[in-house]
């Protein structure tokens, strides 16, 4: 099993900038892929970005194209989410993800195995 913990959530305004992270323990060794996922209430959870391991493949979710970047530091086991030109629309808590297991898709929550808590970003008008 993988431990996730987010960190770098906080109250920005909007055009500003936060870069969350993501600290992965555990069975690292096993992660094939890592995401990030957002979620606000009564809204099922969105898909934001994710990174395949092995061939470094990218994918965008639609209203993170352009503005966000995913990145990862492979020696500290860390996934990172650049976020620029934050809009009260992204104002939600992010999730981390992590799959060990085997996925054709990497753009879903029932593609990853293991969750971080969530960290929050409020974004103000």
């Amino acid at each position: 099993q993988v431990q996730l913990t987010e960190s770098g959530g906080g109250l920005v305004q909007t055009g500003g900038s936060l870069r969350l992270s993501c600290a992965a323990s555990g069975r690292t060794v096993d992660i094939k892929a890592m995401g990030w996922f957002r979620q606000v209430p009564g809204k099922e959870r969105e898909f934001v970005a994710s990174i395949r391991f092995k061939g470094g493949s990218i994918y965008y979710g639609r209203t993170a194209e352009g503005r966000f970047t995913i990145s990862r530091d492979n020696d500290e086991n860390t996934l990172f989410l650049q976020m620029n030109g934050l809009k009260p629309q992204d104002t939600a808590v992010y999730y981390c993800a992590a799959l060990t297991g085997i996925s054709a898709t990497i753009a879903f929550p029932d593609d990853f195995d293991d969750w971080g808590q969530g960290t929050r970003v409020s974004v103000s008008s």
